[in-house]
């Protein structure tokens, strides 16, 4: 890989190298001046600065095989571990955001705005509950007067929560709220330019300017306010409502919300205002967590230190709601981002404050306790785009009498851990594997469990146990024991699960010639002790750190095994086994989960998951280990739903509607369904999906696919079974299983 070095300051850019994935006049790692050289005899471009003397950074190629080498961007604290990204402190109201302070939490109202008394009833049980800080849409000029109402009832009720005016398409309805609300939330994507069209449009570089100008005439007065008032900001890009100028520019990419926010950003410190906060919002966790990086990156190059806002947009409801944002929100804390979050979810607003909580006390204590590994060199992992590190999958070897292939899944594996009484009812086995009956026999069907962990073995005398045991086998499914239990009740074709230690001593060679090996690792042991890998030929490996390590960060230390096998060339399969303690609370292992083992994913670092938890349900913890594979984007095994989480601009029962809209369709993997209350962010948010339901007027519904409007004006009533004929039409419907 071709490098180079470059001083860390820079100051400006231009480009027309494709492979950059951005162009023209970017205000990205600014450079001076681009020249080439010849390294290896391979022409490539290098980036110099006309400032010398500046501390010195290591160049990697822009993209694969780019001839332009860029800085190796830094975009958090610390790579090895958990340290909390050091940022200036925002006042919202009498509540500060920012490092110096906790993490704070919080929502937004689902009433009609102009309805100021159920608006404070709300605001009062979302306060109760311990949030921080309530948004509440502010759509037009009632609204806006109406919030006044709301801010003097709520003081004199003793309620001193601040209030955040959520503004789209409406700078005087904004600069209206700014005397009454303690922060503005303006969206880049829509604030002062007219709605997208998704359309490809070109523009020249005066036609950008011209609009950066217009932009600045009509955000500067907001600033202004701000500033007059004491009322902080926050400019939150959203994925899905990025303007045409933006995209014809960067695509609808993290690379675009990230510039997107800066035009605005620049128009504050232009006019000295700084009370402001980011947020890069997408309803995919992996385009979020890019996008929060490339914010913090960036940042770092220009030297500013604004707080971030977390959320992943439209999670949805339930567990599939928690996992997402578990996922997204997650996987920043572990790096030390994000002073205040929101957990979206369609659900009442009070009921996102606990899941909110329990992921920002997760976030806290990783920084305070600066959970993380020794010290180690991160050349690998690719930060602000997703590439996957795909393991080699098992393949079948000359004389086995098995086929091992199916142990493992080649979008992403399920493992599940299974008990000797479990074997003692088969085909209730089965069926909780997920795997199909016919005639009492199991097959493999698309979400079946691949593998499993059975801790002991039957005795070699249950005739019924190794039945069932070998029925698994027979279907592909791996069936994984400990060392021990193989060398005194060995089971036909079973993969055993050995440590560093029993393989340093040589425990395992006891086993007949050809057996199959699975190797537990924790991932923080010395370099020199995980060097007996090289020697092995392993179907995969379990990253297992114990869940009571205070001090090690099972992230950092997985990032460090993925280090070790890139350096070493060895691509072994990586299973994320995680053991939860008894007790635990099923959003914890939600959170957890998403947390430590999503966070990985989304880098493409790992091959599937092994979750234990002794005192869950069986299914619960199968669903969890599928959700978080298809909320990291990877095994697709259910209908994906983009559902946003209502709000005073939603024109319908968000709640009924998604369960209504759930029930007849989520028997459709494969297929992507939003689910989005107005109009605000949703064609946007459906760039992931295939089909939308949006509210178009009161009770009246629009259909879309993929980002266009199909069918206009459909009446509540018809409109579920519309979308369905609509999935239909374009070939993508299935019936319903019928139960047996």
């Amino acid at each position: 890989m071709a490098s180079g070095t470059v001083p860390t300051s820079f100051s400006s850019l231009k480009t027309w190298d494709s492979s950059l994935g951005f162009a023209k006049n970017v205000d990205f790692v600014r450079v001076s001046d681009l020249k080439s050289m010849k390294a290896a005899r391979k022409r490539v471009s290098i980036i110099r600065n006309s400032n010398p003397g500046q501390d010195i950074v290591e160049l990697q190629p822009a993209s694969p095989g780019s001839p332009l080498l860029v800085p190796r961007q830094k975009y958090c604290e610390s790579l090895d571990k958990t340290v909390r990204r050091k940022t200036s402190t925002v006042m919202v109201g009498n509540v500060a955001l920012g490092s110096e302070h906790p993490i704070r939490i919080q929502t937004m109202t689902t009433t009609d705005t102009k309805d100021v008394a159920g608006t404070v009833e709300q605001v009062m049980r979302i306060a109760d509950k311990g949030a921080d800080i309530v948004r509440i849409t502010v759509q037009g000029k009632k609204e806006a007067d109406a919030c006044f109402e709301i801010k003097n009832t709520l003081v004199q009720k003793n309620y001193n929560i601040p209030l955040v005016a959520d503004i789209h398409f409406a700078p005087s309805v904004a600069l209206r709220v700014a005397e009454c609300f303690d922060k503005i939330r303006v969206n880049p994507g829509n604030f002062a330019d007219r709605r997208a069209q998704f359309e490809k449009l070109e523009y020249t570089e005066d036609d950008y300017q011209k609009e950066l100008e217009h932009i600045e005439k009509v955000f500067t007065p907001l600033v202004e306010k701000c500033k007059k008032y004491g009322r902080a900001m926050r400019i939150g890009t959203n994925h899905g409502s990025l303007s045409d100028r933006i995209m014809s520019y960067y695509g609808d990419s993290p690379r675009g919300m990230v510039e997107s926010a800066f035009e605005f950003a620049r128009i504050c410190r232009k006019l000295d205002y700084h009370n402001f906060v980011f947020s890069m919002k997408a309803s995919n966790p992996v385009i979020m967590v890019q996008a929060y990086r490339l914010l913090v990156a960036e940042m770092y190059v220009q030297g500013w230190d604004y707080p971030l806002h977390l959320g992943v947009t439209e999670a949805g409801e339930g567990e599939d709601g928690r996992m997402k944002s578990a996922i997204g929100i997650g996987t920043l804390l572990q790096d030390g981002l994000g002073d205040t979050i929101r957990v979206s979810l369609t659900e009442p607003p009070e009921e996102e404050i606990d899941p909110c909580r329990r992921l920002a006390n997760l976030g806290m204590r990783a920084s305070e306790l600066q959970k993380g590994v020794e010290p180690f060199e991160e050349k690998n992992r690719r930060y602000f785009d997703f590439q996957r590190r795909t393991g080699q999958l098992p393949v079948q070897k000359e004389g086995e009498e098995v086929d091992y292939r199916g142990v493992l899944h080649r979008d992403g594996s399920v493992l599940m851990s299974v008990s000797l009484d479990q074997l003692k009812t088969p085909e209730l086995l089965y069926k909780s594997l997920a795997a199909k009956l016919i005639v009492g026999m199991p097959f493999k069907d698309l979400a079946t469990v691949d593998s499993i962990l059975l801790r002991e073995l039957p005795p070699l005398d249950d005739a019924e146990a190794r039945l069932a045991l070998k029925r698994l086998v027979d279907i592909s499914m791996g069936v994984i024991t400990p060392l021990s239990e193989q060398l005194t009740k060995p089971l036909p074709n079973a993969l055993v699960l050995v440590n560093l230690k029993e393989l340093s001593t040589g425990a395992y060679k006891l086993l007949p010639q050809g057996t199959r090996l699975v190797v537990s690792v924790r991932g923080d042991e010395s370099f020199e002790e995980l060097d007996i890998l090289k020697g092995v030929d392993a179907t995969m490996l379990l990253h297992d750190l114990p869940y009571t390590e205070d001090k090690v960060s099972r992230v950092h230390a997985a990032r460090r095994l993925f280090e070790f096998l890139s350096d070493n060339s060895l691509n072994f399969p990586v299973i994320h086994h995680i053991q939860f303690p008894n007790g635990i609370h099923r959003d914890d292992l939600v959170i957890g989960a998403g947390s430590d083992a999503g966070a990985l994913l989304v880098d493409g670092l790992g091959d599937g998951l092994l979750l234990e938890a002794p005192d869950k349900d069986f299914e619960f913890i199968r669903n969890t280990s599928f959700n978080l594979l298809q909320g990291c984007r990877m095994r697709n095994t259910k209908t994906e739903y983009v559902s946003c989480p209502s709000c005073g601009r939603t024109l319908f029962d968000l709640q009924e509607i998604s369960a209504e809209i759930r029930e007849k369709t989520s028997h459709l993997p494969g297929v992507s369904i939003a689910i989005m209350g107005c109009i605000v962010n949703g064609p946007g948010e459906m760039a992931d999906a295939d089909f939308g339901y949006v509210g178009g007027t009161p009770g009246k519904i629009d259909l879309y696919v993929g980002k266009t409007v199909v069918k206009r004006g459909i009446e509540m009533e018809h409109a579920t079974n519309a979308l369905i004929d609509l999935i239909k039409e374009h070939g993508r419907w299935v019936d319903p299983p019928v139960e047996e």
